[in-house]
Parts: C-alpha cells; sequence; structure tokens
C-alpha cells in the first residue's frame, strides 16, 4: 500500500471549512522530506513546498485547523465542536466521498 492510500496517520492535521449547511474537510500531511501534501474534497493531493505554505494556501481558502479550534470559534460557524468529527476511510478513494459533509439542522437535528 502507498502513502496516498493509509488514511490515518499520526501526523495528520484535519482542516475544515463550513459553507451553508456543509462542512468541506481537507487532510494536511507532512512527509519526512518537509513537504507538504493536502488532501482536498475532490480527491487531488496539493503538494506544497513546506507545511507553512500548505497551512498559508488552506488559510487563503478560509480553511481553519481543526485542532486550533474551540468551542467558541465552531459557534461562529453554528458548529459544535464536539460533533466535528475528520472523515475515516480504508483508502483515500473511499475518504473522497466523506470529505464534504452536511451539518445538521439545529432546530430538527436532521441533515
Amino acid at each position: 500500500m502507498n502513502m496516498s492510500d493509509e488514511t490515518n496517520h499520526d501526523n495528520d492535521q484535519w482542516w475544515l471549512a463550513a459553507l451553508p449547511r456543509m462542512i468541506v474537510w481537507s487532510r494536511l500531511r507532512v512527509l519526512d522530506s518537509g513537504v507538504a501534501e493536502v488532501f482536498d474534497c475532490d480527491g487531488r493531493i496539493n503538494v506544497y513546498e513546506s507545511e507553512d505554505v500548505a497551512r498559508a494556501a488552506l488559510m487563503d481558502a478560509e480553511f481553519r485547523a481543526l485542532d486550533g479550534m474551540d468551542a467558541e470559534d465552531a459557534e461562529v460557524w453554528g458548529l459544535d465542536l464536539e460533533e466535528l468529527e475528520p472523515p475515516r476511510a480504508e483508502d483515500d478513494d473511499t475518504l473522497r466521498e466523506r470529505m464534504v459533509q452536511p451539518v445538521k439542522n439545529p432546530l430538527t437535528g436532521r441533515d
């Protein structure tokens, strides 16, 4: 299995963007070489020369790091931090299908 097929690594960082009633995820992975890869919701792996450059690109696209988010940050986006969980899958092809998730309507509790 190659690196891109293993979807869960200790050094993965999950980023999210909130759209109306949708959450879009991106996975930032820093390789041993220092090169950073961002797996996006379209299944593309975008390669950046460093983690800092990748983070800047994600922030420019209005993504936020999940590990840096607190309950107040999530609330601004209309999200419950405790309910935010990055997608999981056996491989990147399956993961791609889970990178966009509906947000539950706070009034009904349904998507």
